[in-house]
């Protein structure tokens, strides 16, 4: 099972074009808000029209513009999470998950006659009370959408998607509007239910650490093309380029130029690093994440630095420290380092300096 796609929009403006086959894998699109990440999925569910183009959901084609093949939204077996979660205002929790368990059951041929009537009620009720305790709804059965949270709405809505046993789930953003403890929660429960389905997945977020918790493969999309694509671990490591390094998380990316088969120069860090690999011809910039910049070892002797941190920020369980750079020619670096210290945390007015290093593995080389 796989989602095939080649979609061509244009708006006033701004241009979607975006090619992909995710493999029958849980695939992330990860970019800006207004990049074309929804604009994909409407498209797919076939909410949106490409101006050119063709989809592919399981084998089937639901559209073709060459064709003229644009298959109806309801017969596309697509479960779509709307960003208003598109529920009944009417009915009940309960209501609004067996009504599309009953749908379910008729499309696939379920419905039978006659003595079968009890039979039928008892296995709508089961699946029900299944779907109200795997997303946490016990409690609010009896309660109609204007009487939940924003996050408890979203949860009914994911019970109704998984009621329609559909070949191909598309999330947009499905935890933004849950509190961080039942975002976790849910996150992990949603993770664990997709790997155990088949069918595609599209899942949509401009946080790269749920792409990287939920998806096995990634699209990174930057005004409506895309920027990098392939497995999260593969884009992480090798995002490729300077944007998909900085929506990856990247904090330290700048211009960067060729300096020998093996060396870069970095004159916004005052640094010429080592990369222990070809450096490409075309390249244009240079990223390090900044949990790669660590208090140089004893026996360290390449990529090394003096620098002073010249300010910091603390989370809860970690900080980060803003290192300037020791420039021999011109005294401080222009732009400081970014580094996530494993030290004990120090008063700033207390802070030393010291010998930094950068692994050359861990210098992401990236083109504009």
């Amino acid at each position: 099972m796989a989602i095939k796609a080649e979609i061509i929009k244009r708006y006033p403006g701004f241009t979607l074009e975006v090619s992909f086959d995710d493999r029958g894998k849980r695939l992330g699109l990860l970019g800006a808000s207004g990049c074309g990440k929804s604009m994909t999925l409407r498209a797919i569910a076939g909410i949106e029209t490409p101006d050119e183009g063709h989809i592919e959901i399981d084998g089937r084609v639901v559209f073709d513009s060459a064709s003229r093949v644009d298959v109806a939204p309801r017969f596309r077996d697509v479960g779509y999470l709307f960003q208003h979660y598109a529920l009944f205002p009417i009915m009940t929790v309960e209501e609004n998950i067996r009504i599309v368990l009953r749908e379910t059951d008729k499309k696939r041929g379920a419905a039978r006659r006659g003595g079968a009537l009890r039979d039928r009620r008892a296995s709508l009720d089961a699946g029900v009370s299944a779907l109200v305790s795997r997303f946490r709804l016990e409690g609010l059965e009896r309660r109609r959408p204007g009487q939940l949270s924003g996050g408890q709405q979203q949860r009914v809505a994911l019970a109704r998607i998984f009621a329609m046993e559909p070949r191909a789930v598309l999330l947009d953003e499905p935890f933004s509007a849950l509190d961080s403890h039942l975002r976790s929660r849910l996150e992990a429960e949603l993770t664990e239910t997709l790997a155990e389905r088949e069918g595609s997945v599209l899942f949509v977020s401009h946080d790269r650490d749920e792409v990287y918790r939920v998806c096995e493969r990634m699209i990174v999309l930057e005004g409506g093309r895309i920027a990098a694509e392939g497995g999260v671990r593969e884009v992480f490591e090798e995002p490729g380029n300077a944007t998909a390094a900085i929506l990856t998380g990247c904090k330290n990316v700048a211009r960067a130029h060729r300096v020998g088969a093996t060396r870069v120069a970095v004159p916004d860090w005052g640094l010429e690093l080592e990369t222990g690999r070809p450096v490409p011809e075309d390249l244009s910039h240079v990223g390090v994440r900044a949990h790669h910049i660590r208090v140089a070892s004893p026996d360290a002797s390449v990529n090394l630095f003096e620098g002073k941190a010249r300010g910091m920020s603390h989370d809860p369980f970690s900080k980060t420290e803003y290192v300037q750079v020791l420039d021999a020619a011109h005294g401080f670096s222009p732009t400081p380092l970014f580094r996530i210290s494993d030290e004990i945390a120090e008063e700033e007015g207390e802070l030393r300096w010291r010998v930094f290093s950068i692994d050359p593995a861990h210098v992401l080389l990236l083109r504009g």
